[in-house]
């Protein structure tokens, strides 16, 4: 059996640690020696994943700061595995006691109870939990510090669309931090964002909760990275991407639109640019032909399922007695997880980009020095 817990072939992401554990964190290996690293960079990426930023994420109050175990000397990559962690603080573990034998609706609690034996740690989801996906924000946001600077990649999502609310406006990557940080749900547009907003409330009002889309779209990569069929740029970016438990579905480009199109209408002509590059005059492939970068933007889209934990009663069975159960749940939860999401997708394409380049030698193994 693989190493189940990690990504990557050359910057190679292993993350560990449970929801309600003492800490969540990452090793990092392969990373290039020679790189400055800011933690506080790290750290600000996190504090935009992190619960309690609004009126519409969950209570849970993690401070979520990074700290370096390891990999780092003076600031610097040294070429050693490097360990992240953030350390779980406000943790409340009682409110899962009594869902030890009996699983919730949407959750991973039967398929691990049957996958672990019952070994599972089940306190706030475990492994299973978002909380692991701070694991991708460090990893993420390390990776982009290391190839941001040097081929000027740009990596920006935002919430397409909520609970069936959606944006159809163009969007300009390069302002997309500036344009969601403005509101809650991280729409570009804020007159779309308050609709948004308005339907997160109702769903919270009447104990449910809403899903949504984020969309992602990385600008700057050179055309050629990635290889065909088993190791696509598609098939690397949809790994990371289902490694984010909500994620149910996935489209590049024009996406499952494109079953409705014709060849003539879904080709993307090519071109000269005036610099005498190749480029094509659409982007309906997303970025990707063949499962290789053609060097227009990438562009895809994440689809977020309704968080699974809300208040209304919902019908389970006890596995020890067989006997049905009205289940009521009363953890903490986000109403709807989009907005939170979207630094975590961001991050687990930054981990895709990073891991691409160095396979292409596009950034060598020391910084400042050229691949022999």
């Amino acid at each position: 059996m693989g190493a189940v817990n990690s990504f990557g072939k050359n910057f190679v992401v292993t993350s560990f640690g449970e929801s309600h554990g003492r800490m969540v964190g990452v090793v990092l290996d392969g990373v290039p020696a020679g790189h400055e690293i800011e933690l506080e960079a790290i750290n600000k990426e996190m504090g935009r994943r992190k619960p309690g930023q609004s009126a519409i994420t969950t209570s849970r109050s993690e401070e979520d700061h990074v700290e370096c175990l390891s990999g780092l000397f003076n600031g610097t990559t040294t070429g050693a595995p490097v360990t992240l962690v953030a350390w779980n603080k406000d943790v409340d573990s009682s409110v899962y006691e009594k869902f030890k034998d009996i699983p919730r609706p949407g959750h991973a609690d039967y398929t691990a109870t049957i996958r672990y034996g019952g070994y599972q740690d089940y306190r706030g989801s475990g492994r299973f939990s978002g909380r692991l996906t701070a694991c991708l924000v460090m990893a993420g946001a390390f990776a982009s510090q290391i190839f941001k600077d040097k081929l000027s990649i740009t990596i920006g999502a935002h919430a397409r669309e909520i609970a069936g609310i959606r944006y159809d406006g163009e969007v300009d990557v390069d302002r997309i931090r500036e344009r969601i940080e403005t509101n809650p749900v991280r729409c570009y547009d804020d007159t779309i964002a308050k609709e948004m907003e308005e339907a997160i409330d109702a769903a919270r009002n009447d104990m449910d909760s809403v899903g949504g889309i984020v969309e992602c779209i990385i600008q700057g990569l050179p055309a050629g990275l990635g290889d065909p069929y088993f190791d696509s740029v598609e098939s690397q970016l949809a790994n990371l991407a289902f490694s984010i438990g909500a994620v149910k579905g996935i489209e590049f480009g024009a996406g499952f639109r494109t079953a409705r199109m014709r060849g003539s209408e879904d080709n993307d002509p090519y071109a000269v640019d005036s610099d005498g590059s190749i480029i094509t005059t659409s982007n309906n492939a997303g970025g990707i032909l063949g499962g290789i970068t053609t060097g227009a933007p990438i562009v895809f889209r994440v689809a977020f399922k309704p968080t699974s934990s809300i208040g209304k009663p919902q019908k389970s069975v006890n596995l020890v007695t067989r006997e049905p159960v009205d289940l009521e749940y009363e953890g903490r939860h986000d109403p709807c997880i989009v907005p939170r999401a979207v630094p975590v997708v961001e991050a687990a394409a930054a981990i895709v980009v990073l891991d691409l380049l160095i396979g292409a030698g596009k950034i060598s193994r020391v910084h400042g020095q050229q691949n022999l």
